[in-house]
């Protein structure tokens, strides 16, 4: 599932699945009640109304509407799929997160940061972090570090 504020950072994230109860949980975690909201008709999005101005786009009928169009997530969508099956091909579905992860940062630092920086930027992340063949294949769960 994917949010992005207009000119603002793109979320995305993986769900358990798309009901409405775990789509609408999301929204309202990360979105602040009375904001405008554009959606696609996924009917797990109904009843949103209730919090949020809420617009919906039809793609059976239409891409935009005005002001109204999901074009920017949907765009973060292609780049991703592009990357999963032209770049990676085969991803586990334990490791889907960490490519959206990845995609994320891309997409969030087009605009402020060029390759070079992008990737000093990603490389001062992982020092000191280890990461154990059985980790990168799922035979066993990660080790997570708490901050003491």
């Amino acid at each position: 599932m994917g949010m992005v504020e207009r000119g603002g950072e793109v979320q995305a994230f993986v769900v358990d699945n798309r009901r409405n109860k775990q789509v609408q949980r999301e929204v309202r975690e990360r979105v602040e009640a009375g904001s405008a909201i554009f959606s696609d008709e996924l009917k797990s999005y109904e009843g949103l109304e209730a919090d949020y101005q809420h617009a919906v786009i039809n793609h059976a009928v239409e891409y935009a509407n005005g002001n109204v169009h999901t074009n920017t997530m949907e765009n973060f969508w292609s780049l991703l799929k592009r990357g999963l099956h032209g770049t990676y091909i085969g991803v586990e579905p334990f490791h889907l997160g960490k490519y959206i992860d990845e995609q994320a940062f891309r997409y969030n630092t087009r605009n402020d940061m060029k390759d070079d920086e992008r990737f000093q930027a990603v490389i001062s992340r992982i020092a000191g972090k280890r990461l154990t063949y059985k980790e990168l294949t799922g035979e066993v769960e990660p080790v997570v570090e708490s901050a003491a």
